[in-house]
């Protein structure tokens, strides 16, 4: 056992997941580039995912009733396309130019939402875009949170609701993204018996978050999304 990988695996879910309970996304975004010092990014991707697993299954049961199904609904043919597509993408290229693509459109979206006069409107095609491209990346990078925001914003606007709402996707772009991974041969029990040595360290994150939430009000809550999004904008790309 590598106890280098060991570390840095416990600190990148530590500070992944304490944000992903505490604003309903982001885990990856966080946890990936830390898990970038010590694995490949496969590797990473596949821990990731595990955890997303564990997390979506408990967050689900405990949001469900403030999730809006609706929007679920409305993404969940694009995503299932785009995670497919993703999951091919890793298995077989070299995906650092979408990776470094991703961060600069996350990075141009908060500028325009910090400075731009309105909010950013979609119809039912740009939705349909922004799902396949959140499975997508979802699938290649575990970090297609960004663009759900963006396609959940123009529909959910109460900070409880929007969190659950993005709860909800992640969580069923895991259950499709865990076993395509596992039948790509991204994923393997190696990963599962890494994980499951963190996973004290995975509830601490989780409990922490989920305490912090109901301290937040609506305007730190936009404000902490899009300073998020700014530092995992600058991850991806650097």
């Amino acid at each position: 056992m590598d106890l280098h990988i060991l570390l840095i695996l416990a600190i990148a879910i530590f500070c992944g997941f304490f944000i992903q309970s505490l604003v309903g996304f982001a885990g990856s975004l966080v946890a990936i580039p830390i898990l970038l010092f010590a694995v490949k990014l496969p590797d990473a991707i596949a821990y990731v995912s595990i955890f997303y697993l564990f997390s979506s299954s408990y967050l689900l049961y405990k949001e469900w009733k403030h999730i809006d199904k609706s929007t679920i609904i409305r993404l969940i043919l694009a995503s299932v396309i785009g995670v497919v597509l993703g999951v091919i993408v890793l298995s077989f290229s070299k995906p650092s130019i979408l990776q470094t693509a991703l961060g600069v459109f996350i990075l141009m979206y908060v500028v325009y939402a910090w400075l731009g006069k309105k909010e950013l409107a979609l119809g039912k095609k740009s939705n349909w875009a922004f799902g396949v491209l959140g499975g997508f990346f979802s699938g290649v990078f575990s970090t297609g949170g960004p663009l759900y925001v963006i396609s959940v914003k123009n529909t959910v606007s109460e900070a409880k609701t929007f969190r659950a709402t993005m709860i909800g996707i992640l969580a069923l772009i895991t259950l499709i993204r865990v076993p395509a991974l596992s039948i790509s041969g991204v994923l393997d029990l190696q990963h599962l018996q890494m994980s499951l040595l963190v996973l004290p360290v995975f509830f601490l994150a989780q409990f922490l978050g989920i305490k912090c939430f109901p301290k937040i009000n609506e305007v730190q809550f936009k404000k902490i999304l899009l300073v998020i999004l700014s530092l995992s904008g600058l991850a991806l790309i650097f």
